[in-house]
C-alpha cells in the first residue's frame, strides 16, 4: 500500500468530514462527506479517481494543519512524503489540461480575490462537471463550496466584491449548464488569482461547429490540378532555387491532393475524417467555440444581460484568454507549433525566408494570418520598387557633373549677387555659394523622378490585384470560399447604454418595446466627435506654425551671432533641427491621437466590435495622417509661395519675413524632411517601442508579483503552470496598431515618391525586420489571440486604395510645383535659343533695385562682399526695374503657370487611366482558383447525389424485406427436412436440426 493510500484511511480518525469540518480545509466539495465507513476498496477507488490532485494536496497534504498536529507528523516528514509522491503537474502537461491529464483546458478565465491573512496554508481547488459525474439540478453552483469555506474562514468583504463572487457562481453555472467542463484553481504562485479552466466535450464542440458552420475536411479527397508541360518545368525550376529560402514546414510544403470541406453537421457525421477525434477541431478551433459561448452566455444578476465582454470591463474577471500550446525555449520541451513558429518564423536569423503562412493562421487564427500575409506580399513588391529607385538615384548621380543649370550655379565666373535672405543683419550673398544644394538637389529632381512617379502609380495598382489574388489563394486554401460574416453580438457598452435608456422610460411610465439606440441618443457624441477632430486637426496646424516661427527666428538670430564662415551652414543647422523637433511632436501626438480617437469611439457606443473597429481606424487614420504628413505638405506646397519679394516682403506678426526656398527648390528640403521623419518613425516609434515597451511592461508586472508574494522554498522550486506563465505575458490588443504603421510607411512610399526615390528601399529594409519582430512579439511576448475567422483584410483595403488614388495626385503637383521640371520644359522648348539649358538660372531670376528697398529693411553691411551691390537677384518671374511696371508678374509667370496645371491635368488623368487598365486586365480570381471552386462544388454534390442514392437503395431493401415477411405469414410455415438434415424455411435459409 503506497503512502497516498495510507494518507487517505487516516483521514476519519484525524480530520472528519461533513459541513461542520474545520473551514481551513478547502477545494474539497466534491469527497464524501464521511468516509468512516468506506472499505480499502472504495477508499482506493476514490483515491484512484482524484489522483488528479497536486502533490500538495496528495497524501498529508490534503489534510488541514491542526489534523497533521494530532497525527504527529513535522513538516520535514511530510515534505519527504510528498516528494516521493507523483508529480501530477506533468500528467496534466503543467496547466495545459485539466488534473486528471485527459481533458484539454481550451480557454481560461483568470480573476482576482482577497486572500486571507493567514497566509498560504489553504488549497482552493475545485473540479467542475467531472468526466464521471455530469452536474444535476442539486449539484450546488460551481465554486460554491470553494466560495462558502472561503467565507467562513475570511473576514467579511465588502459587497462590491461579494457582487463580483455572486455573478461568477452564476455566469459558471451557466457555462456548465451550456455543456462546458470546469475546473478551479486558486492554489498558484500568484497571490489573489485565481483561474477556471474550460474544457469543451465532444458534443459541444460538434453542435457550436454547425452553429458556427465552420468547414471542416471530409472523407473525400481529390486531386489538385498541376500545371503542364512548360509550365510545370518553370514551376520546378523555380521551387529548386526557392527551396532554400522555404520555411521547414509541412504546411508548407506545396499539395497536390486536398481534404473536400463541408459545414459541419451532426447528422453528416459519416462523411467527415473522424478518425482522430482528439485532433478533429484544432487548438484554434476549440477556443474559438468556446470564445463564442463564452459571449453569448449571459449573467443576469446585474440586472441585464452580460457576456464575457461585460464581466471583463466590470472586472468580474480580469482576463480571458487561450493558452499557448506549451513552451517555445528550454530544454526537454516537447515539440508544438509554438515552438516550430519560434524557430522558422518568429526568429532574425530566418529573415531571409518565406513565412510559414499556412502554419500562422493554424495557430493564430485567418485575421491575423491575412494580415501577415499581406505585409509579406507587401514587402516582396517593395524589392522590384526599391530596384528601381535606386536605378533613378544613381541616374541622378551620374549626371550631376553634366546638369547644365548646377553647372551655372556653380560658376563663380556668372557672378550673380542675391538679394538678402532677412532684413537688416543679412547681406548680400554669392549664387556660387549654394553650389551644393543645387547639386545634391539633381540627384533628386531630374527627369527619372517623373518615370518614377509613373512607375510607382502603376506599382501601387499591380500591388492592390496581386493582393487580391493572393487573399482569393488563400481563402481557397483556408476554406473561406463562401464565408459570410454573420451579424455579431452587440457589444457590452451597447446593452449598457440601451438598458439605461429602457430605465429612464420605464421610470416615466411608459410603455416600452425593445430598445435601441437612435441618432439623437448619439448626437452629442456626434458633435464631441467632430468639435474633438476639428480641434486636434487645428492643434497640429498649430504645431506646424509654431515649428515655422521657429525656424524663422532660429535663422535670424543665427544670421546675426554666426561668424561669416558659419553663415553658410544656417540653412541646414535651422532644418536638421526643425525636422528633429517635427519628428518628436509627430511620435507624441500619435501616442496621444491613438488614445483620442479610442475615447471617441467609446463616446459613440457603436452596436458591435465590428463597426467600433472601422470607426476606430477611421478616426485614428484621419489623425494619424495629418499628424504625419502636415509638415510634409508645407514643404512641398506652402514653402517659398508666399513670401513677396524684396521691398514688399509678406510678414509674420509684422516682424517675421516667410520662409523662401533654397536657389535650388525646395525639393531638397522636402526630400530631408521625409526622409528624417519617415525612418525616425520607423526606428523609433515602430521598432525601438515594440520593443522596448512590452518588455518594460512585462518586468513591471514580475516586479509586482515579485513584491505581492512571499517565497517559501516549496513555492521557490514549484514550476508555474502553463496558465500561470500566460497571464503574464501582454495581452493581445488588436492589429489596428500593426495595420496603421504600415498604412502610414504606405503613405510614405508612394505619396511623395517624386521627391525620394530612395523611401521604398528603406521600407524594404524595415519591413524585413518589421515581420520578425512582429512575429516575435505574437509568439513570445503576447497571450494567444483568440481566432477570429476572416476572408480580406476589412476597411484597409479601402484605405489603401484611397492612398493609391491620393499618391497620383499628390506626385503630379510635386513634379508640376515642388519641382524645377516644367519650367525648364517650357524654358527649353519656348525660350532656350539653342535648345539647350544654357541661360535657364539667368531665366528664372528678377532683378530688384536695392534702391527700392522699405526703409530699415537694407542690409546693415552692404559692402560684405567687398564692393557695392546696386542690383541683387531673387528667384521669381517679374519685370525688371526699368521696366513701366516694375517689379508686377511677367508674362513668363502665367506660361510656366499654365504649363504646370496642364502637366497636372495630363498626369493624373494618364497615371489613372493606365493603373485602370492594370486593375481591369488582372482578374481578381486566378483562373486555376475559381477552376478548383468550380471542381469542389461539383465534387460536393457527386458526395451527395451518392448518399441519396445509397439511403433509396437502403429503403428498397427494406421494403423487399418487408414484403417477403408478410407473404410468409399470410402462408403457414412449411418445414421441409432436407436429405442434408437440415430445416428450410421459405426465404430457404438453411437452419440447423
Amino acid at each position: 500500500m503506497d503512502k497516498d493510500e495510507i494518507h487517505l484511511h487516516r483521514l476519519p480518525a484525524a480530520a472528519p468530514w461533513g459541513p461542520h469540518a474545520d473551514s481551513d480545509f478547502h477545494g474539497v466539495d466534491f469527497l464524501p462527506d464521511d468516509l468512516s465507513d468506506v472499505p480499502d476498496e472504495t477508499g482506493m477507488r476514490v483515491n484512484k479517481k482524484y489522483s488528479c490532485l497536486p502533490a500538495e494536496e496528495k497524501g498529508i497534504h490534503i489534510i488541514n494543519i491542526r489534523a497533521i498536529e494530532d497525527i504527529g507528523y513535522d513538516q520535514h516528514e511530510s515534505t519527504l512524503l510528498n516528494s516521493l509522491s507523483k508529480n501530477p503537474d506533468a500528467d496534466c502537461k503543467y496547466g495545459l489540461y485539466f488534473r486528471d491529464g485527459k481533458r484539454k483546458v481550451d480557454y481560461i478565465l483568470v480573476y482576482h480575490y482577497k486572500k486571507s491573512s493567514a497566509g498560504r496554508t489553504l488549497t482552493r481547488r475545485a473540479l467542475h462537471n467531472d468526466g464521471s459525474a455530469k452536474s444535476t439540478k442539486q449539484d450546488p453552483l460551481p465554486g460554491k463550496g470553494v466560495q462558502m469555506e472561503m467565507g467562513e474562514s475570511e473576514p467579511h468583504t465588502d459587497c462590491h466584491e461579494d457582487d463580483k463572487r455572486f455573478r461568477r457562481e452564476e455566469y459558471e453555472g451557466n457555462l456548465v449548464e451550456a455543456g462546458l467542463e470546469l475546473e478551479r484553481d486558486e492554489d498558484t504562485k500568484i497571490h489573489g488569482v485565481g483561474f477556471v479552466k474550460i474544457h469543451a466535450p465532444w458534443n459541444v464542440l460538434c453542435r457550436e461547429a454547425e452553429f458556427l458552420k465552420l468547414k471542416m475536411p471530409t472523407k473525400k479527397m481529390y486531386q489538385i490540378n498541376q500545371t503542364h508541360g512548360l509550365l510545370k518545368k518553370i514551376n520546378s525550376v523555380i521551387q529548386k532555387i526557392t527551396e532554400p529560402i522555404q520555411p521547414k514546414v509541412a504546411e508548407h510544403k506545396p499539395q497536390t491532393v486536398k481534404r473536400l470541406s463541408y459545414p459541419f453537421s451532426r447528422e453528416k457525421q459519416h462523411l467527415f475524417d473522424l478518425s482522430d477525434r482528439d485532433s478533429f477541431f484544432d487548438s484554434k478551433t476549440r477556443s474559438t467555440i468556446v470564445y463564442e459561448i463564452l459571449k453569448r452566455t449571459t449573467c443576469t444578476k446585474a440586472k441585464y444581460s452580460m457576456g464575457i465582454t461585460s464581466l471583463l470591463a466590470n472586472g468580474v474577471y480580469s482576463a480571458a484568454y487561450p493558452l499557448h500550446d506549451g513552451d517555445y525555449e528550454g530544454e526537454n520541451v516537447e515539440p508544438n507549433d509554438r515552438k516550430l513558429l519560434c524557430e522558422e518564423w518568429a526568429s532574425y536569423g530566418v529573415f531571409y525566408k518565406y513565412q510559414p503562412i499556412d502554419l500562422v493562421r493554424k495557430y493564430f487564427g485567418e485575421k491575423i494570418g491575412l494580415y501577415f500575409a499581406w505585409l509579406g506580399v507587401y514587402t516582396q513588391m517593395l524589392i522590384p520598387a526599391s530596384i528601381v529607385g535606386i536605378i533613378v538615384f544613381l541616374y541622378g548621380c551620374a549626371t550631376v557633373d553634366e546638369n547644365i543649370p548646377s553647372m551655372e550655379m556653380c560658376d563663380q565666373r556668372n557672378n550673380i549677387t542675391m538679394c538678402p535672405l532677412c532684413d537688416r543683419t543679412c547681406s548680400y550673398w554669392k549664387m556660387s555659394s549654394a553650389c551644393a544644394t543645387a547639386r545634391a538637389s539633381h540627384l533628386f529632381d531630374n527627369p527619372a523622378t517623373v518615370f518614377f512617379s509613373v512607375f510607382m502609380a502603376l506599382w501601387a495598382a499591380t500591388f492592390m490585384e496581386h493582393w487580391k489574388r493572393k487573399q482569393m489563394r488563400l481563402n481557397y486554401r483556408w476554406d473561406l470560399t463562401g464565408f459570410e460574416e454573420e451579424e455579431a453580438h452587440p457589444r457590452a457598452e451597447y446593452e449598457a447604454k440601451v438598458l439605461e435608456k429602457s430605465l429612464r422610460k420605464e421610470h416615466k411610465h411608459k410603455e416600452t418595446d425593445k430598445e435601441k439606440l437612435t441618432w439623437k441618443d448619439r448626437f452629442p457624441a456626434y458633435l464631441t466627435n467632430f468639435v474633438g477632430i476639428i480641434f486636434m486637426v487645428g492643434l497640429t496646424f498649430a504645431i506646424v506654425f509654431g515649428v515655422i516661427i521657429y525656424r524663422i527666428s532660429t535663422a535670424a538670430a543665427l544670421a546675426i551671432s554666426a561668424t561669416p564662415s558659419g553663415r553658410s551652414s544656417v540653412r541646414v543647422t535651422v532644418t536638421a533641427t526643425a525636422v528633429i523637433i517635427n519628428l518628436v511632436v509627430i511620435i507624441f501626438l500619435d501616442e496621444v491621437y491613438g488614445c483620442i480617437a479610442r475615447w471617441l469611439t467609446q463616446i459613440e457606443v457603436p452596436k458591435t466590435d465590428k463597426n467600433f473597429e472601422e470607426r476606430l481606424i477611421f478616426k485614428a487614420f484621419l489623425l494619424k495622417f495629418v499628424n504625419a504628413y502636415t509638415p510634409i505638405f508645407y514643404v512641398a506646397f506652402f514653402k517659398g509661395r508666399f513670401v513677396g519679394r524684396p521691398g514688399d516682403y509678406v510678414y509674420i506678426f509684422h516682424s517675421f519675413r516667410m520662409e523662401e526656398c533654397a536657389p535650388g527648390g525646395c525639393l531638397m528640403e522636402l526630400c530631408i524632411q521625409l526622409s528624417i521623419i519617415m525612418l525616425g518613425k520607423q526606428l523609433i516609434q515602430n521598432n525601438l517601442f515594440e520593443i522596448g515597451i512590452p518588455k518594460m511592461k512585462k518586468f513591471i508586472r514580475y516586479m509586482k508579483l515579485k513584491r505581492r508574494r512571499s517565497l517559501d522554498h516549496e513555492e521557490h522550486i514549484k514550476k508555474k503552470q502553463r496558465y500561470e506563465v500566460d497571464y503574464n505575458l501582454e495581452p493581445f490588443s488588436g492589429l489596428t496598431p500593426e495595420y496603421m504603421e504600415m498604412i502610414i510607411q504606405f503613405g510614405f512610399v508612394t505619396l511623395f515618391v517624386a521627391s525620394f526615390p530612395l523611401a521604398p528601399l528603406f521600407a524594404l529594409l524595415n519591413n524585413i525586420i518589421e515581420i520578425r519582430l512582429d512575429a516575435k512579439k505574437f509568439v513570445t511576448e503576447l497571450r494567444r489571440p483568440v481566432a477570429v475567422r476572416a476572408k480580406d483584410i476589412g476597411i484597409w483595403y479601402n484605405i489603401l486604395r484611397g492612398i493609391g488614388k491620393l499618391a497620383v495626385i499628390i506626385n503630379a503637383f510635386v513634379i508640376s510645383f515642388t519641382s524645377d521640371f516644367i519650367p525648364r520644359l517650357v524654358y527649353l522648348y519656348m525660350y532656350s535659343e539653342n535648345g539647350t539649358m544654357h541661360g535657364f538660372v539667368n531665366h528664372t531670376l528678377s532683378s530688384f533695385n536695392v534702391s527700392d528697398f522699405q526703409a530699415g529693411t537694407a542690409p546693415n553691411d552692404p559692402m560684405e562682399l567687398g564692393y557695392e551691390v546696386q542690383i541683387c537677384r531673387y528667384k521669381d518671374y517679374r519685370e525688371p526695374p526699368w521696366s513701366e511696371n516694375k517689379y508686377d508678374i511677367s508674362k513668363d509667370f502665367w506660361a510656366v503657370l499654365a504649363a504646370r496645371l496642364a502637366f497636372v491635368i495630363v498626369f493624373q488623368n494618364l497615371v489613372m487611366f493606365m493603373s485602370d487598365f492594370v486593375d481591369w486586365i488582372i482578374p481578381d480570381i486566378p483562373k486555376d482558383i475559381s477552376q478548383q471552386i468550380h471542381k469542389e462544388k461539383v465534387l460536393m454534390v457527386e458526395v451527395f447525389m451518392r448518399e441519396e442514392q445509397g439511403k433509396l437503395q437502403m429503403e428498397t431493401w427494406k421494403d423487399k424485406d418487408k414484403k417477403k415477411g408478410e407473404n410468409c405469414n399470410n402462408h403457414s410455415p412449411r418445414l421441409s427436412l432436407s436429405h442434408s438434415g437440415s430445416l428450410s424455411s421459405c426465404h430457404s435459409y438453411p437452419v440447423d436440426v
